[in-house]
């Protein structure tokens, strides 16, 4: 019985012993089957030969979130990270001086970005050298040579290695295309070779603007029409053209406050959002730009200085990191308005800026639309840098005695800058006097006046630049321009008639005297009379022909020399032949044939003992030239 049993056991463990060898050898079999399927795996997936030669394709090399390097171009080859969104003729080539966008990170996407290294077959995109000095870089950006990097090559994670469902196909959309490849630019960008980026930010200096380096700068630039009027040529088209094609370097943003302006029915918030536009357009060509605040026929600035505060305000804030604007605060003080209100406006606006931009240039207007510098220089506005002072003249009028304005502000040490300024009478019409023009032109270069022409428009008038037939926004040709036009683009290309020592000094020395004397014109008149304690002259500034018309351009002055006040004076004045206007200022006309009779405007119908008027003056036309029969001044 215990032999059999101990048999039996054996019998048992036997069993169990080739149980376990089976299983283990099953066990073995499966490590041997999966070890297997790894090899090969890791044999399909080994990384290949990188000393081979990557033949360059069409294809957009496949992007993966890592860091890969980029070789970084010279400075005369480097690309802008952040470019315009214009096409590339409409910028220069080169860097941004701030606030340039850092470099995205590329992303796992078939979208092409265009601040990657480019591949190897990539073109950069070359800018357009535009006429003007705007420089063309030498060397073009590199080409990589080297092999597109491998996984292994780069970052060690992630170490997800691209497969062909991650594999960018081809498409349209994944060519950079300069026109939106990139973000729109921060108006704070200015592109290089611009007179900005040349000269940067400009400050005030004795009676000079001078830039960054210290060095001497006169702004030669164009001025709009009033911006409610004439909005179409607030647009980057037109201002890189006045740039490029005419050779300016700065444009005044004209809106106006009266005359359906800003403070007398127009949408303020559309006006501010033109003025923002204007700037920003100016910004990324390099121009510098004036912001204007045109009063006109509201005379005084303090009539609408609330809203004048909350204007500039707003304007300083948004600009106040700018390199390129000008606040002008008040265009044209007129209507009898002396500079003892005009500088009290100054000095509540003044702060108002300052404490957002401190150091933005400011521009002060002056009485008597901007002519009375002389005044200004007597009692300047104090504790503030960077202010300067609006001088406006037209040459068909303004002569010696407004250079002589101009000569006495400087030499008293007020910086004057021009803001305003045309070639025919100070209508806005009338014959140009290319002339007298280049008379002011060769005196401001002397002094380093700068100075802005009236007017970016196309209306029908002599100081409108385009002609009223010219649809155009651009591409203007001569044919396009009015003379005004004409002269501007030949005065600002150096093209006009050097002046000698001799007549430099010369006319110097004519600037001083009264202005009677370069005003003489053929068939002028000169009429003076004294009558009931009043003192009148009536004086030709100008004359010319319009069609069959001949044309009087007629100042007039009078003084009450009586020991009372006098009031609602008038003047009739009984010519030879048949008279007729539609163009008069500061005061009322009225016409019966050979008859006319002017009547006082609001401002200047009183007049105290021994106080005077001269701001008065129209464009009369008659067929024939004209004589004065009788003349005659009453007042109450």
């Amino acid at each position: 019985m215990a032999e059999k049993h101990s048999s039996k056991k054996e019998l048992k463990n036997t069993k169990k012993i080739n149980r376990i060898l089976i299983t283990a050898l099953i066990f073995m079999v499966l490590v041997a089957v999966i070890l297997g399927i790894a090899l090969y795996e890791a044999k399909q997936d080994k990384p290949r030969d990188t000393s081979l030669t990557v033949t360059p394709t069409n294809e957009p090399v496949p992007s993966i979130n890592v860091t890969q390097p980029v070789e970084t171009p010279t400075e005369a080859e480097q690309i802008p990270t952040t470019a315009p969104t214009e096409v590339p003729s409409e910028a220069p080539t080169g860097t941004f001086v701030e606030d340039v966008s850092p470099t995205p990170e590329i992303t796992p996407t078939a979208e092409v970005i265009p601040s990657e290294a480019p591949t190897p077959t990539e073109t950069l995109p070359t800018e357009t050298p535009t006429p003007s000095d705007i420089p063309t870089p030498t060397t073009a950006a590199p080409t990589p040579t080297t092999a597109v990097p491998t996984p292994t090559e780069a970052a060690a994670t992630p170490t997800q290695t691209p497969t062909t469902a991650v594999t960018p196909t081809p498409t349209t959309a994944a060519t950079p295309t300069p026109t939106t490849a990139a973000p729109t630019p921060t108006p704070k960008q200015v592109a290089s070779g611009t007179p900005v980026s040349r000269h940067g930010r400009l400050s005030v200096k004795g009676t000079r603007l001078v830039d960054k380096n210290g060095k001497a700068v006169q702004l030669k630039g164009v001025s709009t029409h009033g911006l409610q009027w004439f909005p179409q040529f607030v647009c980057k088209e037109t201002f890189k053209c006045i740039r490029d094609e005419w050779g300016a370097n700065c444009v005044r943003l004209a809106m106006y406050t009266d005359e359906g302006g800003y403070c007398n029915g127009a949408d303020q918030a559309q006006m501010r959002t033109l003025v923002k536009n204007g700037v920003k357009y100016a910004t990324e060509l390099g121009l510098y730009v004036i912001i204007d605040w045109h009063i006109l026929h509201d005379y005084d600035p303090n009539m609408n200085k609330a809203d004048a505060i909350k204007f500039f305000d707003e304007m300083s804030k948004e600009f106040a990191g700018y390199e390129n604007v000008f606040y002008e605060i008040c265009n044209e003080p007129n209507g009898g308005i002396s500079w003892a209100p005009v500088k009290s406006y100054a000095e509540e606006i003044i702060p108002v800026i300052r404490k957002n931009d401190p150091k933005g240039i400011i521009i002060i207007g002056t009485p008597t639309w901007s002519q009375d510098v002389d005044i200004a220089a007597k009692d300047p506005v104090k504790g503030y840098d960077n202010l300067m002072y609006a001088l406006h003249f037209y040459a068909g009028t303004h002569k010696d005695n407004i250079r002589s304005k101009m000569k006495t502000a400087i030499e008293a040490g007020l910086p004057v800058i021009v803001t305003e300024y045309g070639i025919c009478d100070a209508s806005g019409n009338g014959a140009c006097n290319e002339t007298e023009a280049n008379k002011w032109v060769a005196m401001m270069d002397k002094y380093g006046v700068s100075y802005m022409i009236w007017n970016l428009a196309n209306k029908n008038e002599s100081s409108s630049l385009i002609k009223a037939n010219c649809k155009k926004l651009s591409g203007f040709t001569e044919a396009d321009l009015n003379q005004e036009g004409r002269w501007l683009v030949k005065m600002l290309g150096g093209q006009l008639p050097k002046m000698t020592e001799e007549e430099l000094k010369k006319l110097e020395s004519d600037a001083g005297g009264s202005g009677g004397g370069d005003v003489a014109v053929p068939d002028g008149i000169e009429k003076i009379v004294d009558q009931n304690g009043l003192h009148l002259e009536l004086t030709t500034q100008n004359t010319w022909n319009e069609a069959a018309s001949k044309c009087y351009q007629f100042s007039v002055l009078i003084e009450n020399k009586n020991t009372s006040q006098k009031k609602d004076w008038v003047i009739k004045v009984t010519f030879n032949s048949d008279v007729s206007s539609d163009n008069f200022w500061c005061c009322n006309a009225k016409f019966e044939k050979n008859v006319m009779t002017l009547t006082p405007a609001e401002f200047n119908r009183t007049l105290s003992a021994g106080a005077q008027t001269s701001d008065i003056g129209l464009i009369v036309q008659s067929k024939s030239l004209l004589k004065i029969q009788s003349i005659e001044i009453t007042a109450k």
